[in-house]
């Protein structure tokens, strides 16, 4: 059975800076909750610095960096602030999304086919002072083959639709939504890009995406911490692993079977 490694977990800490901004205070810090986190199982923070500071805040995003050893993906709109901080703060990745103000969370992918003239620019600014782009795409052909003429090294799968229907039990719904997003993963790795994915995940999502043989990030964020909540956020790391986990040998039991078949 060849080697794969194991699907990472990034976690998004958005929500322990929009609970402190509740009260307009410094608690709960969204920076100890990244160093718990971590020292949990997490493999890597996400934070998205938004235009309107709603949660995640510029002293938070510099917090990470200086404060926290594992790597930092800053999700971000495609502008020229946001390009600003992200040169000057060097994060390990920064993750370029769609942003609207009046959005409750991002909403879909980033049109990476009609925004292209304006991303290119800007993944290559980037690019060029060491950080690894990302983009975050729905799962159409047409927005990889986007994000590869941009020369950007990772894509991050939209997987909105896909926990929507499971969530909804639309069965049928969601079942060719998860394999529109296998088809999507394979054919951005097929391509030479890193395949990452997330929004909306929960616990059994998670699994059946981390089945999936291209992927090898999740990025999770609000099912982590509101579990938090519940059972604490060392235990609801330790959860969502463990989901990951049951994914990663899901995927590599049916590729042994698979050859065990061939042969």
């Amino acid at each position: 059975m060849p080697e794969k490694p194991p699907v990472r977990l990034g976690l998004n800490i958005d929500h322990v800076a929009t609970l402190r901004n509740a009260r307009g205070g410094a608690r709960p810090d969204p920076i100890e909750a990244a160093r718990i986190a971590v020292k949990a199982g997490a493999d890597g923070i996400t934070a998205h610095l938004r235009e309107d500071r709603r949660h995640i805040r510029d002293e938070d995003i510099r917090r990470i960096k200086a404060e926290i050893a594992a790597p930092l993906n800053l999700e971000m709109a495609a502008t020229e602030e946001m390009t600003a901080i992200a040169l000057a703060t060097k994060p390990h990745a920064c993750c370029l999304v769609p942003e609207r103000r009046q959005e409750l969370t991002t909403e879909g992918g980033l049109d990476a086919v009609g925004g292209e003239a304006h991303l290119l620019p800007i993944v290559k600014r980037l690019g060029d002072g060491g950080i690894r782009v990302s983009l975050f795409i729905d799962p159409e052909p047409r927005q990889i083959e986007a994000a590869v003429r941009m020369g950007a090294p990772v894509v991050e799968l939209h997987t909105g639709q896909y926990c929507d229907a499971w969530i909804a039990g639309e069965e049928a719904t969601a079942q060719a939504e998860l394999d529109r997003l296998a088809w999507a993963a394979t054919l951005a790795a097929s391509a030479g890009l890193e395949v990452h994915a997330g929004h909306g995940l929960d616990f059994e999502t998670a699994t059946h995406l981390a089945a999936l043989p291209d992927i090898r990030e999740l990025n999770i964020g609000h099912v982590i911490i509101g579990e938090a909540v519940l059972i604490g956020l060392p235990e609801a790391i330790r959860r969502m692993r463990a989901a990951i986990a049951d994914g990663v040998e899901k995927r590599l039991g049916a590729h042994a079977a698979t050859q065990q078949q061939q042969q």
